[in-house]
């Protein structure tokens, strides 16, 4: 598998005019080659051209990794001592003749550490962003990569199912989070997981992106439980929002807005189309019920590897849905200081249509 991708990979370089790809230890470069290293305070990267074998600068600790790919690397190890990393880094672009070539990177991933070593050996020359010529690539998956995140949605959901027994009145955010992930962990995840799962209750559920407290759980709260499970390298990410005990007319109206804007939005999908055209189906549902200034964030986003990736729906992103992309929907309604509400599936593109990976229920459930 590595040794096609390397090979559409030359391809994509050409058609960037980008002459030169170089990569720190990222999901990209873990699609390219299957080499896992984690960030530290030893630099790695791996550099990729059109028209030799990829050449790699890494800790001598990590050269075990090396065995056994099937594809060539040329390897430039280095010891303990930082005063030698830089004329190993140089023996590479050296080996490569990258002096004075642009050499791209990717923004979101390449840290100032080894960015630094990149501009010595690219020396007066652009380091321009690379992010699309392996985010082309990875953007519509391939059987195994849906098949991997299909069973990533199947360990999130049966997680939860076995939290749900903890979620009850006078439990803590932070004591539902917790229990969330060890079943996720019992389920199957690995343990490097997408993302630390989201519990929020009452007005902490009013923000989209709050972090487990100490809050305990009172009658009248909605509950957002924001969650995923990696399997294989590949992610979920769902949402579900519940009841604690009996809660307010409005709440319970909210609630169904949402999911029927989640409706909107999945019924919307569909190859050839532009993905702004999810955002704006399940937006003009929470519009039309008066509460479009409480949907304060974008309908959704690419996910496989990461969490966030390509493609976003946006109201304004035109680009084309296309068989094998894998995306989020997942409206909300956020009152603030009061509660809130989002519904989170998975979706992705078939040949004539859109298959939701995620199948656990949506209606408002009351937890006591």
């Amino acid at each position: 598998m590595s040794s096609k991708r390397l090979s559409k990979l030359t391809t994509a370089l050409r058609n960037s005019g980008i002459e030169t790809l170089a990569l720190n230890p990222s999901p990209s470069l873990i699609y390219l080659t299957g080499l896992h290293f984690h960030l530290m305070e030893r630099p790695t990267v791996a550099f990729f051209t059109t028209d030799s074998e990829p050449v790699i600068v890494l800790p001598e600790l990590e050269m075990l990794k090396l065995r056994d790919l099937p594809f060539e690397i040329k390897a430039f190890p280095y010891g303990e001592n930082p005063a030698e990393w830089d004329k190993v880094f140089l023996e590479a672009g050296q080996s490569l003749g990258l002096k004075g070539k642009r050499i791209g990177v990717e923004p979101l991933h390449m840290r100032i550490l080894e960015f630094n070593k990149v501009k010595a050996i690219a020396g007066e020359a652009e380091c321009p962003d690379a992010t699309q010529v392996v985010g082309s690539m990875r953007v519509c998956k391939d059987h195994d990569e849906i098949n991997a995140m299909r069973s990533a949605v199947g360990v999130a959901q049966e997680a939860l199912k076995a939290t749900l027994p903890s979620i009850k009145i006078g439990a803590t955010e932070k004591e539902i989070a917790n229990q969330l992930v060890t079943q996720l962990l019992r389920h199957g995840s690995q343990p490097d997981m997408p993302f630390a799962p989201i519990v929020s209750s009452g007005p902490n559920s009013a923000n989209p992106h709050a972090v487990p407290s100490e809050r305990k759980l009172q009658a009248g709260d909605l509950l957002v439980v924001d969650w995923g499970a990696a399997v294989d390298g590949y992610i979920s990410d769902l949402t579900r929002t519940f009841a604690i005990g009996k809660v307010e007319d409005e709440f319970s109206k909210i609630h169904q807005v949402v999911q029927e804007a989640n409706a909107a939005g999945r019924a919307a999908a569909k190859p050839g189309i532009p993905i702004a055209n999810v955002d704006i189906a399940a937006r003009k549902v929470i519009e039309r019920a008066g509460y479009g200034k409480y949907f304060t964030h974008r309908t959704g986003h690419g996910i496989g590897m990461e969490p966030h990736e390509d493609p976003y729906a946006r109201g304004d992103n035109m680009q084309l849905l296309e068989p094998g992309m894998t995306f989020t929907i997942e409206p909300g309604i956020y009152l603030p200081g009061r509660n809130g509400v989002r519904i989170e599936d998975n979706i992705v593109i078939t040949a004539d249509g859109a298959e939701c990976l995620s199948d656990m229920k949506r209606e408002l459930r009351t937890m006591d």
